[in-house]
């Protein structure tokens, strides 16, 4: 260990670049010291098994939390997929494995169950992690962690620089992961994510202890380990981006259609969807409605680089919607299975939308006094669900049990509780309409 590691792992923490104060109000100025090297170096990729079986055998013997991360090829290839994954432990070392030569790592998951996994933004990684056969069963997310103790940044680089005092690599997050072989600064830059991870979890559990919110941090960790995968998406073409231009039921159609054609595409060459056709051309063309493919090609998107086969397979998707009965078109929007959208409010049930501007403004404040991001407080959905069809009557038994029922963590029920209880006794005789003379964007 360096003697720039040897500080990371002695010092207090620090509070450059807007973090939390320390109680007297202090913060610490010094200069950030640049993390250039892995302590023991770049370790070798692991890409077989014999070398794989050596890493969980050190990894099992090591103590304390483990350091895991997670790099994939977003922008590049199809899906989600990890296409390296670097671990770091007390007693192993660092080690870093290629989950396309070794893509079954449940053996690894196995040794390290039981033992705190260590990740920042654990719920980006995790989906990825389990198509390997990695699951915790206990975590720490140097992110959350981060928001709860009212950190202004939580970006990894941000954290270790404002609590620990080092500058991490910057500028390979975004680039091809797929790439083999992975070029030695990628290798380097991925090695240093890990390298301080469980240095910054111990410091950010001092801070959050200090805070009064360790206690908090650890239901919303055990929140997410236990969690299960996510449904896949309803009408994912729904989320095309520029979809708001698309009005027309026929022109909805012609979006499926396209989406669709590309998606199987895109998964059959493994490549990202929107290399194969971007977003932007998909909504020109359900505008457009053309009639034929040269009438396409004089679309943005479509040509001049497109060749003659492409075009006629996405023609042929324009002609499948422009073919559809009426009865086969989409609908305008999904079925809506909570309450209206907040702008509608005051026009539907003027007191309702009293009690939501009450809500809002108390969980905004309380927010405030507790220091964190009111969507970590509560979400923004379970104050309007709350808001929309409140508990009769609504004392603070009621509330809570809706609240929890909403899948809210106890100590979220025990904070908020309050605010609504008072909230749901609005009725709008302030004057108040409800809306706040806003759009209906705020974050609650």
């Amino acid at each position: 260990m360096t003697d720039a590691h040897d500080t990371a792992a002695d010092s207090a923490l620090r509070t450059t670049g807007g973090a939390p104060p320390d109680d007297d109000g202090s913060s610490a100025t010094e200069a950030p010291i640049p993390l250039l090297e892995p302590r023991e170096g770049i370790p070798p990729v692991i890409t077989d098994d014999a070398a794989l079986a050596e890493v969980i055998a050190a990894f099992a013997a090591g103590t304390g939390p483990v350091a895991v991360d997670a790099e994939r090829a977003s922008g590049y290839r199809y899906g989600q997929r990890a296409y390296l994954v670097q671990l770091r432990r007390e007693g192993a070392g660092s080690a870093l494995i290629d989950p396309v030569a070794c893509p079954d790592l449940s053996g690894l998951s196995e040794a390290l169950s039981g033992v705190e996994w260590v990740l920042h933004a654990a719920t980006q990684d995790l989906p990825c992690l389990r198509e390997i056969g990695m699951l915790p069963t206990r975590l720490f997310d140097t992110e959350l962690a981060g928001r709860l103790a009212g950190f202004p940044r939580v970006g990894l680089g941000a954290m270790v620089e404002n609590v620990l005092g080092f500058v991490l690599e910057k500028g390979h997050s975004a680039v091809d992961w797929s790439t083999r072989p992975l070029p030695e600064p990628w290798l380097r830059y991925a090695a240093l994510d890990v390298e301080l991870l469980v240095d910054l979890r111990d410091a950010l559990e001092k801070e959050l202890d200090r805070q009064g919110k360790l206690e908090w941090a650890w239901q919303e960790f055990d929140a997410i380990a236990s969690a299960p995968p996510p449904e896949p998406r309803k009408d994912p073409w729904r989320r095309t981006s520029g979809m708001h231009k698309v009005r027309r039921r026929r022109q909805m159609a012609v979006v499926r259609e396209l989406w669709q054609t590309r998606d199987r595409i895109a998964q059959r060459r493994d490549i990202s969807p929107g290399k194969v056709l971007s977003d932007a051309a998909i909504v020109e063309a359900a505008l457009a409605l053309p009639a034929d493919a040269p009438a396409l090609a004089a679309l943005n998107g479509f040509g001049p680089r497109a060749g003659r086969r492409q075009l006629e397979q996405w023609q042929a998707a324009v002609d499948r919607a422009r073919a559809l009965s009426e009865a086969q078109l989409p609908q305008p929007g999904q079925p809506v299975t909570g309450p209206p959208p907040p702008r509608a409010w005051a026009d539907k049930d003027p007191v309702a939308a009293a009690r939501l501007s009450a809500a809002r403004a108390g969980v905004s404040a309380l927010a405030e006094r507790l220091n964190m991001p009111q969507e970590n407080l509560i979400t923004p959905d379970t104050v309007r669900r709350v808001c929309w069809e409140p508990p009769q009557p609504a004392g603070p038994e009621s509330v809570a049990a809706a609240l929890a029922g909403y899948g809210a963590r106890p100590w979220q029920v025990e904070q908020v509780t309050p605010v609504l209880v008072a909230a749901l006794a609005s009725d709008g005789s302030d004057g108040s309409d409800g809306s706040d003379g806003s759009d209906g964007s705020e974050v609650v």
